[in-house]
């Protein structure tokens, strides 16, 4: 028998949200980690908004706006607008940032305005910080063995918006179109030029690649499970990655539990093979597990590091943290950042890394439950 094409909406509804979403899955258990996180921050969230105790219209509530902002990131969207359209209409969307079904959506750029409260008092930081203490806690870090590497992220700035500073042209006539970007025959470098759209954005280029402006974004990774131990972005430049490298490490070193000394290992790829960083890591008492770089030249890398076993491990573990920045670029949006100014790339490139390890930790949360069936 034929149904009726016929359409019949109830006034009232006797469901829940969470009875919209299935019991397995991904996000639910990505959502308890998430709320976890959120709530060992609520001093944090207490001393942002001190000031507004007075009165005043209430704000975006900061656990909302992270889980909103985690949302673009897992699920690719792509702009705050079309953020808050698919948040309109999206039963699981609303479930996972703590909406009603009769919540109103907020406004884009009342939820843009919000975001800028995370930056000042590093909010995504800390919430970054708090997913890898949960991995800690979870036994799932080594703690001792450690990997990194950076990548490009091309900033939200075309070729034509990168002009000279004093805005004249080589011959030193005043350029009234600042934007015109007639650049034949010129030459440009990031000491004479700047990009009118992002000024924190370089032109830079890396091996056969073609110079664009852009970021770097800089990651180190525990070698157990690759999870994301760390991440920064810094302005593109030839230094940037052992400078970042040196820092992300460093910091690690000194949040090691206990004062008995521990052997740290660092794997990285043929670029980190220079005296000043390798000598750096053994300052610091951090074995450098490099990549040799034997191209015309004599590697900074000790021989009698390169033939032990710990140093062939770490060279196959190091692959791990690519895994990191495919996912970024791909799922998280962070091929093309879709903001602009290094402080707002910064937390979009943390926030992505740490949605990063909610899905790993969530992978390798059902690995564990397999095993015990």
């Amino acid at each position: 028998m034929r149904g009726a094409d016929t359409f019949t909406e109830s006034l009232f509804t006797m469901r829940h949200l969470d009875d919209f979403v299935p019991l397995d899955h991904p996000l639910r258990m990505i959502r308890v980690m998430v709320n976890k996180a959120l709530a060992n921050m609520d001093n944090l969230f207490g001393q942002m908004y001190a000031a507004d105790i007075k009165g005043g219209r209430p704000s975006i509530a900061p656990e909302k706006l992270l889980r909103a902002m985690l949302i673009q990131v897992l699920y690719s969207v792509r702009s705050e607008r079309q953020l808050m359209e698919q948040t309109q209409y999206n039963l699981l969307f609303r479930w996972f940032i703590g909406l009603a079904m009769d919540d109103a959506v907020w406004v884009p750029t009342v939820f843009s305005k919000n975001r800028e409260r995370l930056i000042e008092h590093d909010a995504v930081i800390e919430f970054f910080n708090q997913i890898v203490q949960q991995a800690q806690e979870q036994e799932l870090l080594s703690g001792e063995h450690f990997s990194v590497d950076g990548t490009l992220i091309q900033a939200w700035a075309g070729h034509k918006s990168f002009v000279r500073k004093d805005r004249t042209d080589d011959d030193g006539n005043a350029n009234t179109n600042a934007n015109a970007g007639n650049f034949k025959d010129q030459k440009r470098s990031n000491d004479t030029h700047e990009s009118t759209t992002d000024g924190d954005a370089r032109l830079y280029r890396k091996g056969k690649t073609a110079s664009e402006l852009r970021f770097m974004g800089h990651t180190l990774t525990d070698n157990r499970h690759g999870l994301v131990v760390s991440a920064v972005v810094t302005q593109a430049d030839g230094y940037a990655e052992r400078e970042a490298a040196k820092a992300m490490i460093n910091d690690a070193r000194q949040a090691l539990p206990g004062d008995e000394p521990i052997t740290i290992t660092l794997g990285a790829d043929k670029g980190y093979d220079a005296k000043e960083f390798i000598e750096a890591l053994q300052e610091m008492n951090v074995l450098p597990h490099v990549a040799q770089n034997k191209s015309g030249r004599q590697s900074a890398v000790p021989d009698a590091i390169a033939d032990s076993e710990g140093y062939a491990i770490s060279q196959q573990k190091r692959k791990l943290i690519e895994q990191g920045f495919g996912w970024a670029k791909t799922v998280g949006h962070m091929h093309q950042v879709l903001v602009r100014g290094i402080k707002k790339v910064d937390q979009m490139f943390v926030l992505t890394m740490a949605g990063y390890n909610l899905t790993r930790l969530r992978n390798l949360g059902q690995i564990r439950l397999q095993g015990q069936a």
